[in-house]
């Protein structure tokens, strides 16, 4: 269940590392597996900085920073899910994928494990994009 101020991983390659979650655009209280949250990037990743030449170590910029705003799909969520064939499913931590407005994720690949229920959610493109789903 995520709701306000909950701190979230952020397992693509977008930039980003963990996300602060300020609103459930669903309306309700939690935020579960395939729902669509807006959050905040509270840490961002050092992918290097051009070197002062801006030579051949220099090394382009990340998709998002410190401080964006962004909207997110949740995958993972450390709360009990129960599925309708009776499976309970529960994950480590609470993650998420950034997207864009569009709905279109931001980051071209996704790490580590996420939760089927985003094909019931219609979010077919972060299911392709990650390595495995349970």
């Amino acid at each position: 269940m995520i709701q306000l101020k909950t701190m979230l991983n952020c397992i693509d390659n977008s930039g980003a590392t963990v996300v602060e979650c300020i609103a459930n655009l669903k309306m309700k209280r939690h935020a579960r597996i395939g729902d669509r949250i807006i959050v905040v990037v509270q840490k961002s990743r050092n992918l290097g900085e051009a070197g002062p030449s801006g030579g051949p170590g220099s090394v382009t910029a990340a998709k998002v920073r410190r401080g964006d705003i962004r909207h997110a799909i949740v995958v993972r969520t450390a709360k009990k899910v129960q599925r309708p064939d009776g499976m309970v499913v529960k994950f480590d931590d609470n993650a998420c994928a950034l997207i864009g407005k569009n709905g279109e994720p931001i980051g071209t690949r996704i790490n580590g494990v996420v939760g089927s229920e985003l094909r019931d959610k219609q979010w077919s493109k972060i299911l392709s994009l990650a390595s495995q789903h349970v």
